[in-house]
C-alpha cells in the first residue's frame, strides 16, 4: 500500500462498540496518545462518562449514541465528527455481540439481530465511512475474530457473522485498494478470545454462565494492534498466539481442527445459574468495562 497514515497524536479516530471490551480500551489508548476520538455506542451514560473521563485528562473527546444495526445512525456518527473535527483519519467498526446456543435452538430473530450488529453494521459503517477516510487518505479498521477462518460450537452464528466480515472486507480491499488503486488503508484485526464482557453481554441459551475458553490475551493487546494499524498501512493482523495457530489449523488441517474445536463446548461455560441470559442483544449494557467478569471455573 502507498498510502502514508498520520501519527496518531494528529488523527481524529472514530470507535464503535466504544463502552467497553475492545473499544473501550482502544479509545483510552488513542486518547492518552494525542488521538481526538469519536465514541460510538448504545450505552449512553457509560459513553458520557467516558468523554468526560478523557476531557478531564486533557484529551479531545465526542461521544455520540448510536445502534450500529441502523445505517442512519452511522450516518448522524459521520456527520458528528465533522461538525466537530472537520475530518475523519481512521474508522473502527469494533462493536459486535454473540449468542452462546446450539445452531438449532437460536431463533431466527435472534440470529437475525446478530448479524444486524456484527455484519450489517460493520458493511454500513464502512461504507458511510469510506467518502471521508478517501478524502483524508485514512484507515478503515475492521475487527474480525479468529473465527472469521475457524469456528467455534456453541457460537456457530457468530463464527457465520465474523466469517462474513473477513469476505467483506477483502473484497473490499480489492475493489478500492488493487482495482481502483485508492490512497486508504484496509485492515482486518483477528483477536482470538479476548478477556472483556463479551461473553456477559452475550445472548446465551444455555443452562450455565457462559464464559470463553482460555488462554485469553487481555484487550490492551488488540486494542494495540489495533492503532498499530491507524499509523501503519497493513493487510490484517491476528492478534494472540492461538488465532495465528486456530486460523492455520482451520485451513490446513480442517478436520484436525473439527476435532479440537468439539473440545470447546464444555469448555464455555461458568459452574453457575445464567445471570442474564438476555444480554445486550436487544438492550444496552452500561458497565463501562474493558475486562470481563469471571465466575466459578466449571470441571470435566
Amino acid at each position: 500500500m502507498s498510502v502514508s497514515l498520520k501519527p496518531l497524536r494528529e488523527q481524529v479516530i472514530v470507535i464503535t462498540g466504544a463502552s467497553s471490551g475492545i473499544g473501550l480500551a482502544t479509545a483510552l489508548s488513542a486518547a492518552e496518545q494525542g488521538a481526538s476520538v469519536v465514541l460510538a455506542a448504545r450505552s449512553e451514560e457509560t459513553l458520557k462518562n467516558l468523554e468526560q473521563r478523557i476531557r478531564e485528562s486533557k484529551g479531545e473527546a465526542l461521544a455520540v449514541v448510536v445502534d450500529v444495526s441502523k445505517r442512519a445512525d452511522l450516518e448522524k456518527l459521520a456527520d458528528a465528527a465533522i461538525s466537530r473535527f472537520g475530518r475523519i483519519d481512521t474508522w473502527v467498526n469494533d462493536a459486535g455481540v454473540s449468542i452462546y446456543g446450539r445452531l438449532d435452538e437460536v431463533t431466527e430473530e435472534d440470529s437475525r439481530r446478530l448479524f444486524d450488529v456484527n455484519f450489517w453494521g460493520l458493511v454500513n459503517g464502512s461504507l458511510v465511512a469510506l467518502p471521508y477516510l478517501k478524502s483524508s487518505k485514512g484507515a478503515l479498521i475492521n475487527v474480525g475474530s479468529e473465527v472469521s477462518e475457524a469456528v467455534v460450537p456453541l457460537q456457530g452464528m457468530y463464527s457465520a457473522s465474523k466469517h462474513a466480515v473477513k469476505g467483506f472486507t477483502d473484497a473490499l480491499r480489492l475493489e478500492l485498494i488493487e482495482v481502483d488503486k485508492a490512497e486508504i488503508s484496509i485492515t482486518l484485526i483477528q483477536p482470538t478470545a479476548v478477556d472483556t464482557p463479551y461473553p456477559q453481554h452475550a445472548r446465551n441459551y444455555m443452562e450455565e454462565e457462559p464464559k470463553l475458553p482460555s488462554p485469553m490475551i487481555e484487550a490492551q493487546q488488540v486494542a494495540d494492534a489495533i492503532l498499530r494499524a491507524a499509523v501503519t498501512p497493513t493487510r490484517a493482523i491476528k492478534v494472540g498466539m492461538m488465532a495465528k495457530v486456530d486460523t492455520f489449523i482451520a485451513k490446513n488441517l480442517p478436520a484436525l481442527g473439527d476435532k479440537m474445536g468439539a473440545k470447546q463446548v464444555n469448555r464455555q461455560q461458568y459452574d453457575e445459574a445464567p445471570r442474564n441470559p438476555e444480554g445486550t442483544l436487544e438492550h444496552a449494557g452500561e458497565e463501562g468495562r474493558v475486562a470481563g467478569s469471571g465466575g466459578k471455573e466449571k470441571r470435566h
